[in-house]
């Protein structure tokens, strides 16, 4: 490349900021703060994170978390690689050599002994121990620690324990109002934004019914799918009780009634 060259760097992937979340992300990776985001399914957590990595210019490790997630999923683990036994790094653990930004999504899903690898991630230490290595590394100025999970889901048995919730400094999203959904869905899936109207004014006419027939409501990633089919060119009707009304329940009741709101809504 001649030295009069300039990279050219990807476009960073769309978000349209719902209030001053960008802001309370860059002061937390500047003075090394870990970052716990809460929030409804498909409300924009993940596509927030991809956002401000590649804003802040930093590679993102994103680990989605379930039930059988251990700390040892995170951390690495011993494996056999032509009759040799070597150890390989779990996403944790390159993200703190590497110095990037790890996001555990929906981390009440994973198991209890994946908090206890966190905590000295998240006060003053900063330390990560491999106790299988002997290794004891120490974060970089540049790793941040991002968690997220929806408090709709939480119960007694998945819930974050007060002493790991004040570990973190915490965001609450929620889906946008209709004058900055309606651009983000118009620009991630092409339809025009005078067609996507109707739709969010339809996802919000569901998801005021949430905690009644539903246990949770239309998510804006669900609205981007519809624009999608009808942008496409499927009927939207098709495309509504595709994306907005079939995913949100399996009974058939419910699901009947979801779409006389739809009729009623759209006219």
């Amino acid at each position: 490349m001649p030295d009069s060259a300039v990279p050219i760097l990807p476009p960073l992937p769309f978000y349209q900021p719902i209030a001053d979340e960008c802001t309370l992300f860059e002061h937390a990776f500047q003075h090394r703060l870990p970052l716990l985001l809460k929030g409804p399914t498909g409300c924009g957590k993940t596509r927030f994170v991809a956002h401000m990595a590649a804003k802040l210019g930093r590679p993102l490790y994103t680990v989605s978390c379930h039930d059988d997630l251990t700390a040892a999923d995170l951390t690495g683990r011993y494996l056999l690689k032509g009759g040799d036994t070597v150890w390989a790094d779990g996403p944790l653990t390159r993200a703190v050599r590497e110095g990037a930004i790890c996001y555990l999504d929906e981390v009440v899903e994973a198991r209890k002994d994946v908090t206890v690898v966190l905590h000295p991630l998240t006060d003053d230490r900063r330390i990560l121990p491999l106790d299988r290595t002997g290794e004891t590394l120490e974060a970089p100025p540049d790793f941040m620690l991002v968690v997220s999970y929806n408090p709709g889901y939480q119960n007694v048995l998945k819930a974050l324990k007060p002493s790991t919730r004040q570990r973190f400094l915490a965001v609450e999203f929620d889906f946008p109002d209709p004058e900055r959904e309606i651009p983000i869905v118009a620009t991630e899936s092409g339809l025009p934004a005078n067609r996507v109207a109707p739709l969010v004014r339809l996802a919000n006419a569901l998801r005021a019914l949430k905690g009644q027939d539903l246990e949770e409501g239309v998510s804006t990633r669900l609205l981007i799918y519809c624009a999608t089919l009808i942008r496409s060119g499927m009927k939207p009707e098709r495309a509504i009780r595709a994306a907005l009304i079939e995913p949100l329940t399996d009974d058939p009741d419910i699901r009947a009634g979801l779409l006389r709101v739809a009729e009623v809504t759209l006219g």
